[in-house]
């Protein structure tokens, strides 16, 4: 059964591609975290100026209360209300001239902002 999947069946529909996956990893690398505990919190945080905005943060081990998935070799560590926000999002890594980072493609947001990095639900 692939990843994705694995995440369908649980009903945690999350996409992280593999360009975004290979930046997880060399971020828990340069960490130095241990990479059996290790992974990527996703969290939907309240503010921006959108309404919500998206958290990611490399920790070392999963909250006793978080969802814990694998995506493509990277553990994604995300907490109940966040899961409500992140059906259906894509997370990607960019790199262009005006710079690099993270990218949420979410296909429910009935709004956002320039900066890209909040949205409405």
């Amino acid at each position: 059964m692939s990843a994705d999947q694995q995440t369908a069946a649980t009903g945690f529909q999350m996409t992280l591609t593999e360009r975004a996956a290979e930046e997880v990893r060399k971020f828990i690398a340069q960490e130095q975290v241990s990479v059996e505990t290790a992974g990527l919190r996703v969290s939907v945080l309240p503010g921006g100026c959108s309404g919500f905005k998206y958290s990611l943060n490399v920790e070392e081990r999963a909250l006793e209360d978080d969802m814990v998935h694998d995506l493509r070799g990277v553990r994604v560590f995300i907490d109940g209300f966040s899961a409500q926000y992140m059906a259906g999002v894509t997370v990607d890594y960019v790199s262009s001239m005006q710079g690099s980072g993270f990218t949420f493609s979410n296909p429910n947001a009935t709004g956002g902002c320039g900066c890209g990095s909040s949205f409405t639900a």
